[in-house]
């Protein structure tokens, strides 16, 4: 049987202010407490006169609150239902099948182009649980699969537009759930997918703004405006594409803001930034990333297709005109400038500079970003920037601000060990030490062991100035940790994530460890620094005070030329 269609059609103009319509078959009728009853033969009359037409007046229903003075010049074709505080003006086309998925299990390929590590979305699909589907397809396809498939084939759709939602001036909406509250104006073409509000009433955040085009979506308490296209994509919590951006088979967490530039196959985890026409983020995981203008990445060797990704770990920043040829790993905190062809993995070296040579490839300068005045401030400025707190939103993505964090400070502690070794080594006749297929200089070595030991310090003041250092268990090792998507966690903890067979599960998991990741941190630290570490509370606050002078000397340089440049400048 082939499924019934329920669309309202411009003729002259679109109005209907202050009143509810929702599009539906019979088979998806909407669950409400409110009341729907036939037309009268005088409401129908009333209808006609406002230049309204209908095939079968029978299938359309209202309730007792429905101003029927608003609705003019629609053509009504299916079940319709109109129910009271929703504003639809001057729309083309709006239309929903029967069956009408809107965007819910929608395959968005993200990273690998070809499809190996595809996500199907959902409505409240996380980033840490996206994060594992992305990352280990075997998992994913493994016993949970059941369980994710059954979660997605039975989500309580509701086909409607919500209560108090405005659509004004759009094109087409086709198969297009919009929550409660949501606002849709201007918008071209809308097809496949659902636009949810999840906040308290009066802040909602999610919006569709003009000319935006968009295909096999979920729109999240985000927004899409000024002419974005949008093909395959989740759009989360407090996220912003605007501007022209396009994007494509890309998943786009909490807080993000994307304009002007290009995403594909892109996994942007919370606060990933690009404000640039000429910048492209392609086949990579990223996230606490500002992205410099010209930003590129190939995911492509013309052999077997876009099969390569990478990996830029948390508050990567690129500078103007990078490339980088994936696959490649580049370690959390660095500055990514020139062109890397060698396939980089930086990931032992946080808080580095990366240099392109002629050659293409990766100079490493490594803690040469600990240095700088702007990593502090970064992160003092996300908390506030958070779009989802004044919203009263159910939070679903799990967020950690911390630079120096159990992640980034094992990477260091690790590093000095390389680097210990790396100095021992005679240099290469064109005087570089080589490590990976990277180069290093002894000089920037020597500089880099001597930072990272500050940033640890300065890390263990933190943690230890109040109650000291706690006590080690014989025998108990520090677990390792990793950032799954913006929440640091424990590798045990993935991995008990990981056993479990329900998406409920496996969630709870991950608010565990975010409730408990104070404790779990400080049980790391227990485990992770020996004797040779844990020195006098004043001795390492002597450290802590030459790491934060360093900073506060950088910023004191930095303000300085910006005031002599505005000097040049002055009329």
């Amino acid at each position: 049987m082939p499924s019934r269609r329920c669309s309202m059609r411009r003729r002259r103009r679109f109005i209907q202010k202050d009143s509810r319509t929702t599009t539906f078959s019979s088979r998806n009728m909407m669950t409400s407490t409110r009341q729907y009853r036939p037309l009268q033969w005088w409401e129908i009359r009333e209808l006609e006169q406002n230049g309204c037409v209908s095939s079968d007046w029978g299938r359309v229903h209202v309730c007792d609150g429905t101003d029927l003075t608003k609705i003019r010049n629609v053509r009504f074709a299916g079940d319709i239902r109109i129910g009271a505080d929703v504003t639809i003006e001057n729309v083309g086309l709006l239309e929903m099948e029967t069956e009408a998925l809107c965007g819910i299990g929608t395959e968005v390929c993200v990273l690998d182009e070809t499809g190996s590590r595809s996500v199907r979305i959902f409505p409240g699909l996380t980033a840490q649980l996206a994060m594992l589907v992305a990352r280990d397809p075997a998992w994913a396809g493994g016993p949970v699969k059941e369980s994710f498939d059954e979660h997605i084939n039975n989500y309580p759709l509701d086909r409607a537009i919500g209560d108090g939602a405005v659509i004004r001036n759009c094109g087409l909406l086709f198969n297009v759930a919009v929550g409660r509250e949501v606002r849709i104006e201007g918008a071209s073409s809308l097809r496949n997918g659902a636009v949810i509000n999840n906040a308290a009433h009066g802040r909602a955040l999610a919006r569709i703004g003009a000319g935006v085009d968009a295909d096999g979506f979920i729109i999240e308490d985000g927004v899409v405006d000024s002419a974005a296209i949008i093909r395959h994509c989740y759009i989360g919590q407090g996220a912003v594409i605007e501007k022209g951006f396009t994007a494509h088979d890309s998943l786009v967490f909490s807080n993000c803001s994307l304009e002007n530039g290009e995403a594909c196959a892109l996994f942007a985890g919370p606060y990933t930034v690009s404000m640039h026409k000429s910048s492209l983020l392609i086949g990579c995981q990223t996230s606490f990333m500002n992205a410099g203008s010209g930003t590129n990445q190939s995911n492509h060797m013309y052999k077997l297709g876009p099969v390569h990704w990478g990996l830029l770990e948390r508050g990567v920043k690129t500078s103007s005109g990078s490339y980088l040829m994936l696959g490649a790993k580049i370690g959390a905190f660095s500055l990514l400038m020139g062109q890397h062809k060698t396939h980089p993995d930086s990931s032992q070296f946080p808080f580095s500079y990366l240099f392109g040579d002629d050659r293409g490839a990766t100079v490493v300068v490594p803690g040469a970003m600990l240095r700088s005045c702007g990593l502090m401030r970064d992160e003092k400025k996300w908390p506030t920037r958070d779009r989802r707190q004044k919203r009263r939103l159910p939070l679903h993505d799990r967020i950690i601000f911390d630079v120096l964090n159990p992640l980034t400070v094992g990477a260091m502690l690790d590093a000095l060990e390389v680097i210990r070794k790396l100095l021992a080594l005679p240099a290469d006749d064109d005087r570089f030490l080589r490590y990976k297929g990277m180069k290093f200089t002894r000089a920037a070595l020597e500089r880099a062991s001597h930072l990272y030991r500050l940033a640890i310090y300065k890390y263990l003041h933190l943690h230890t100035a109040e109650n000291g250092f706690p006590a080690r268990e014989p025998g108990v090792e520090a677990a390792s940790w990793v950032d799954i998507a913006g929440l640091l966690m424990t590798r045990t903890s993935l991995e008990h994530a990981m056993s479990k067979e329900s998406i409920t599960e496996i969630e709870q998991v991950f608010d565990n460890a975010f409730r408990h990741y104070p404790n779990l941190q400080r049980s790391w630290i227990a485990g992770r620094f020996d004797d040779s570490w844990r020195r006098p509370a004043e001795v390492i606050a002597d450290y802590a005070a030459e790491f934060d002078r360093m900073i506060e000397e950088d910023r004191h340089k930095y303000l300085d030329d910006l005031a002599a440049q505005n000097q040049m400048l002055k009329l």
